[in-house]
């Protein structure tokens, strides 16, 4: 069942942080393993004006996935997550009836 979350990334500080991340996000390697939880064409994402930090909006297909994906247990985004994150916030996101 698909589950849309907020995930709000802040990056270390350096020029090249934010290039790094994104880069490998946007990778074949990047993009086959957010497939594995998530599904990456219905991703929208924004950035920060001095792109200190992204916020992505996520439909997830697997929380566990996507949680060990934004806290770096995950093998294949371990080494840009130590590199390049700061830190992580995620949130569930449901709809408000109005």
């Amino acid at each position: 069942m698909e589950k849309e979350m907020l995930a709000l990334v802040k990056l270390k500080e350096g020029d090249d942080k934010f290039t790094k991340f994104m880069g490998w996000m946007q990778s074949d390697e990047g993009m086959a393993e957010r497939s594995k939880f998530a599904i990456p064409s219905k991703t929208i994402g924004t950035i920060a004006p001095d792109k200190s930090a992204v916020m992505f909006k996520v439909f997830v297909t697997d929380k566990n996935g996507m949680m060990d994906f934004v806290s770096g247990k995950n093998p294949a985004i371990k080494a840009t997550h130590d590199e390049c994150i700061e830190s992580v916030q995620l949130w569930d996101l449901s709809e408000v009836e109005l």
